[in-house]
């Protein structure tokens, strides 16, 4: 038997199901009309903003990585709640403004704009995070043919990484940012060519679960951004700090100490360095906001036995849930917290593996769990469901097709 990994907080059983925003999960499916089905919690994401808010210093602020979650009705949702939003492509920012987030409040990084990319940005007044010295070119060039001045802040290749991240952004070659000791010159190229200077932007890693780690790196991007702002001679007029603030998937996996981090945070904000007194702080957050506020349903449509094991067979899968299947990254595969929605209170009795649709052996969603027995039009929840799910899924894989989303 392998264990399942720890199920968020938050989530409630009514008449034996499990809830979502006071809705049964089968009035949730019949709501949306079909399975697969992706449930993201309103009262979730309020209260892990309101979490982060009363932890963190005052001075620092939210900004919402856009490519977690880009759902417009969960956009939306966040835009009174978080200062920023940080997006990845052309495509986020047209959900940005389909959603009505003012531009001025974006910010757009990636190693790869595009010219087109790049004029749309500067065009509405997003704050690009140059990653090149070419694409400073570029953006400069597009500039001056458009008549209006981009405003660009740099993303710094840090010379340190965040220890323990899933994913490392910053420390030694890396296809994101500037190399930290070429800043300064391009800073100075792009301030006197008439850019907007908009300071820096220095991301070290993402899904750490250390709150050392995470202090030891947040004290570490403080002082190289103070370091090149001095050598740049212009100040520093907002630092994205990153984020990397992890959250539980896995059996053994022990919730992030917000408080700790919030607490070392404040008193390096007390005692800054001169040049970053004025500077706007904040933190880029993604997985940590959304992540734990969506459940994946699914039905079971098979239940089958194979040389004594048994498979309950959904209509989902890795097509929706690559993450979960354990085929994004992960080099020993682990169950995500999952569970039998419409047995959610019931007692576990047996060991199951639950498989998706696709003729793939890659397709698994929980291997040899322990389950309550389960029958076939059962609905099966993943949770953790709320960051890299759909969007970072292989929906087109076999024709299935994408899954249903929706906000409650």
């Amino acid at each position: 038997m392998k264990p399942v990994g720890p199920i968020p907080a938050g989530y409630e059983t009514i008449d034996g199901e499990l809830a979502i925003g006071g809705m049964r999960a089968s009035e949730l499916v019949a709501e949306a009309g079909r399975t697969p089905l992706f449930v993201y919690s309103r009262a979730h994401l309020d209260a892990r903003v309101a979490q982060l808010r009363a932890a963190l210093p005052e001075r620092v602020g939210i900004n919402y990585a856009v490519k977690a979650n880009p759902h417009p009705a969960v956009i939306g949702h966040m835009a009174p709640l978080v200062d920023g939003f940080d997006i990845a492509s052309s495509g986020e920012l047209a959900l940005c403004a389909q959603v009505g987030i003012d531009p001025v409040r974006i910010s757009f990084a990636g190693p790869g704009k595009r010219d087109d990319e790049l004029e749309a940005a500067i065009a509405v007044g997003v704050t690009l995070n140059c990653e090149s010295e070419g694409e400073g070119r570029r953006a400069l060039a597009i500039g001056q043919r458009i008549g209006k001045a981009p405003r660009i802040a740099i993303r710094v290749n840090p010379s340190f990484e965040l220890k323990g991240s899933g994913m490392k952004m910053g420390g030694g070659a890396k296809p994101f940012g500037v190399d930290a000791d070429k800043v300064p010159a391009l800073a100075r190229t792009l301030i006197g060519e008439g850019a907007e200077w908009r300071g820096m932007h220095i991301f070290t890693g993402s899904q750490a679960l250390s709150a050392d780690a995470i202090i030891e790196a947040q004290g570490n991007v403080l002082e190289l951004a103070a370091n090149l702002a001095d050598e740049i001679g212009h100040g520093c007029p907002k630092l994205n700090m990153g984020g990397g603030f992890g959250i539980p998937y896995f059996p053994g996996d022990v919730p992030l100490d917000l408080a700790r981090i919030g607490a070392a945070l404040a008193e390096r904000v007390e005692t800054l360095p001169p040049v970053l007194e004025a500077s706007e702080l904040c933190l880029e957050l993604g997985r940590y906001l959304v992540g734990e506020a969506g459940v994946y349903l699914t039905r079971i449509i098979d239940r089958k036995e194979s040389h004594g094991t048994t498979y309950l067979v959904t209509d989902g899968g890795l097509h929706h849930q690559l993450a979960a299947s354990g085929n994004f990254g992960t080099v020993v595969r682990r169950n995500y917290p999952s569970a039998i929605a419409s047995r959610y209170a019931a007692e576990a009795t047996e060991e199951v593996n639950i498989v998706g649709c696709l003729c793939t052996p890659l397709d698994r969603l929980a291997d040899a769990a322990l389950m309550p027995a389960a029958q076939v039009g059962d609905l099966v929840a993943v949770f953790c469901a709320g960051a890299y799910g759909a969007s970072a899924s292989p929906s087109a894989f076999l024709g299935h097709g994408p899954a249903a989303e929706i906000l409650v």
